[in-house]
């Protein structure tokens, strides 16, 4: 039996390490920030499950396959190549990185750690707080056949589909496509309901009249409750949605790509990051269109 750590218990992290107790396996477990603070409580909970906490160097030593669900890309090459993980990996073991990072990223943390007989994945997910703890999270997928294999059982215990996509870079690649139109979605529902409620309509009604027809979508079905609650408690925050518009203009830029709707998409982010809402969670991105209407979108 294979041991398994996982790095990285925010939102989406501990939730996923969860699934993992729930279906028998004892993870190892390590949280940078946590730790740091040295918040010795903040386990407690997956502790009672079975998991295992460990430091840097013992996870990397201790894991054959170590996940990760950290905030960016330059985390994840930090916690490998400079807190000492990468450093105690054995050769045949096998890097699985959930993050949201640039597939430059990507390929640069595999060809470091290939000399060491290490394989790594990147594997970025969609589906939100709610996708991690339910276990339905969408993987996207980018290494070699052979790894993906290994790692299928795992994908099965997070989410309801899993497909490799190609050579490493691949699912970083096609999560930034995910970002775009889940982000452009996000707009697209938010300028609607604006219309809807600075024209004196009823948005639930509006919601469950449009819902089953061409304008439905995951997006909307998953989002309108903190719409009309204004809940934007974080579940999917709006700082790693912008970062992940940030490396989809990067990666287009370098593409020779033109992306004008998605450029507008990051000048909306940046509005409302001076506006102080980027620890909000990404429905949040309601509040600007908001702003310019003067109106708030609520249930009647």
């Amino acid at each position: 039996m294979k041991t398994v750590g996982f790095v990285g218990l925010g939102i989406m992290g501990k939730a996923m390490v969860k699934n993992l107790c729930k279906a028998g396996i004892s993870p190892l477990i390590y949280d940078i920030r946590r730790l740091q603070k040295k918040d010795a409580a903040f386990a407690e909970e997956l502790l009672t499950l079975g998991a295992v906490p460990k430091d840097a160097a013992q996870i990397g030593a201790e894991s054959d396959i170590l996940f990760l669900m950290l905030n960016d890309g330059p985390t994840v090459h930090n916690l490998l190549f400079h807190e000492g993980v990468a450093a105690h990996l054995r050769a045949g073991s096998i890097v699985c990185d959930f993050s949201s990072v640039s597939p430059t990223e990507s390929t640069a943390c595999a060809e470091k750690l290939a000399p060491s007989g290490v394989e790594f994945m990147d594997a970025p997910v969609s589906g939100g707080d709610k996708g991690a703890i339910d276990g339905t999270l969408s993987i996207m997928a980018g290494g070699k056949p052979e790894t993906f294999a290994v790692l299928q059982p795992y994908f099965e215990i997070f989410g309801n589909s899993a497909v490799l996509m190609g050579d490493v870079g691949t699912g970083s690649t096609t999560k930034l496509v995910n970002q775009i139109i889940v982000g452009l979605n996000l707009v697209a529902i938010s300028e609607g309901f604006v219309l809807a409620a600075k024209a004196g309509a009823d948005p639930k009604k509006v919601y469950d009249a449009i819902k089953g027809g061409l304008a439905g979508s995951a997006v909307l079905d998953q989002k309108i409750d903190r719409f009309l609650q204004h809940d934007f408690r974080p579940g999917g925050r709006m700082t790693i949605h912008q970062k992940d518009i940030r490396n989809v203009m990067d990666a287009a830029s370098k593409l020779n790509v033109p992306l004008p709707f998605t450029s507008q998409l990051l000048t909306v982010f940046e509005a409302l990051e001076v506006a102080g809402h980027m620890g909000d969670d990404h429905s949040g991105i309601i509040q600007f269109f908001e702003s310019l209407a003067g109106v708030t979108v609520k249930q009647f």
